[in-house]
């Protein structure tokens, strides 16, 4: 609640940081660190968490809900979290919210072949017209 966000790639910045997400090229849940941007990173909410049925390749937004959507469903809802009301909306909201996330930010096409439309309006797409165009020679984060 009180957690002061910074948004950084550099790493001398980033080491001082309690928890880093999607950026760093480090995917370790014991230091906290949750980015899926690693050539040999493949895991997928089935190979993390083996009781549940996804292989889409996790972003670092699925990563952190993997690790945590459970912890704060059951403190919203008042429940445990290894009850079934938890179980079953960490897992509705999982395959029908965060999976997208995960596999646009991965590059994994919802369909085989040519599209025949544009889908522009998505979570990702909108977060992604915030960023700064990849060859600004001047990228600032904070002006959209």
């Amino acid at each position: 609640q009180d957690a002061e966000v910074l948004r950084t790639r550099d790493p001398q910045l980033l080491a001082q940081c309690d928890i880093v997400v999607d950026v760093g090229g480090e995917y370790d849940p014991k230091r906290h660190r949750y980015d899926h941007h690693q050539r040999s990173f493949s895991e997928s909410m089935r190979s993390l968490r083996p009781d549940k049925p996804w292989t889409t390749k996790l972003s670092s937004a699925g990563l952190v809900y993997c690790h945590f959507g459970s912890q704060i469903l059951a403190g919203l809802l008042g429940q445990p979290e290894d009850g079934p009301v938890v179980t079953a909306l960490y897992d509705k909201l999982y395959e029908n919210f965060v999976e997208e996330i995960d596999a646009i930010d991965n590059g994994i096409a919802q369909a085989e072949g040519e599209p025949r439309y544009a889908v522009t309006t998505t979570l990702s797409a909108r977060v992604a017209h915030l960023n700064p165009r990849w060859n600004d020679p001047r990228p600032d984060p904070e002006v959209g």
